[in-house]
């Protein structure tokens, strides 16, 4: 198996707006595609901003690299995620005011198998 781990670092104003994004676009698309979603979280943090991760489970990484490559080239997908963007002042408004990091990475797990 594969795990994804797409962490977020949001500014705490921001949430609500962020968490429907995922929830009403980039969730349903990832599905569609054939993700296996694990779960998403977030975490308050002392400073204003917020931990926001969500884990995804695939096959394979060659599965990962499939599905990713689909859900990046579907059009209604892109369209509605520029929308998205123009309805918030703009991709780069968003990442400056908003959105202090973005971390796409494997995870591994810890237990061994008896």
């Amino acid at each position: 198996m594969f795990y994804r781990r797409k962490h977020y670092l949001v500014k705490e104003d921001f949430v609500d707006t962020f968490n429907k994004l995922f929830n009403e676009i980039n969730l349903p698309n990832q599905l569609k595609h054939g993700t296996r979603f694990i779960g998403r979280w977030m975490m308050p943090l002392e400073n204003g901003d917020v931990e926001i991760f969500a884990i995804w489970e695939y096959d394979n990484i060659k599965e990962y690299e499939r599905i990713e490559s689909n859900v990046r080239s579907d059009n209604a997908h892109i369209n509605r995620i520029r929308e998205w963007y123009e309805s918030q002042g703009g991709k780069e408004h968003i990442f400056r005011e908003y959105i202090r990091s973005v971390r796409n990475e494997e995870i591994f797990s810890t237990v061994t198998k008896k």
